[in-house]
């Protein structure tokens, strides 16, 4: 079966950045930060509706000890079901709607969507602060352009404020002659 949309290289919009850990400023080195990229639960569900239709898959949820198990049941066009489970822990800022989403997340990297995020590179943004700051999502954004159009990649990127010039370089002052 062509699974194509489900497995199409994800697109800026259906990316979300998370800190993973702040490392503090260190002698002339700035703070940063590292960021780690997830699928939205909402690009999931979009993924899985224009792969199957709406109507052709489910998600059963189940409360577990410290977090959440997700089934994603899917009905092929021959009428086969398919289902795949993963689990996930309680998140801190949302417990029960975190924990969910990413427990529905992790059953569908078992489909394969979002399965390519993981061999991202890692990436380090320096900050003055512990959130990504908006330059930087300009850049991330950049990023996974560049990785989606197949663009060799470094293992480890720092993302820095100054290279945001070169996303938007200085256009040359045109003179009337």
């Amino acid at each position: 079966m062509d699974i194509t949309k489900l497995t199409a290289a994800l697109q800026p919009e259906e990316i979300e950045w998370r800190v993973q850990k702040k490392i503090a400023a260190e002698g002339s080195k700035p703070a940063r930060l590292i960021v780690v990229p997830y699928i939205t639960n909402r690009s999931v569900m979009e993924r899985f509706d224009a792969q199957f239709g709406w109507q052709n898959w489910s998600n059963d949820l189940r409360e577990v000890e410290g977090g959440f198990l997700c089934t994603v049941t899917v009905t092929l066009p021959d009428g086969r079901t398919i289902s795949k489970t993963d689990g996930a822990s309680r998140t801190e800022v949302e417990p029960i709607k975190g924990g969910i989403s990413d427990a529905m997340k992790r059953a569908a990297v078992q489909f394969g969507l979002g399965r390519g995020l993981y061999n991202f590179p890692k990436v380090f943004v320096e900050v003055d602060s512990k959130f990504i700051p908006e330059w930087a999502i300009r850049l991330l954004d950049a990023l996974v352009d560049s990785i989606n159009s197949g663009k060799p990649q470094r293992d480890v990127i720092v993302l820095k404020e100054d290279h945001i010039r070169q996303l938007n370089p200085p256009q040359p002052i045109r003179r009337a002659a």
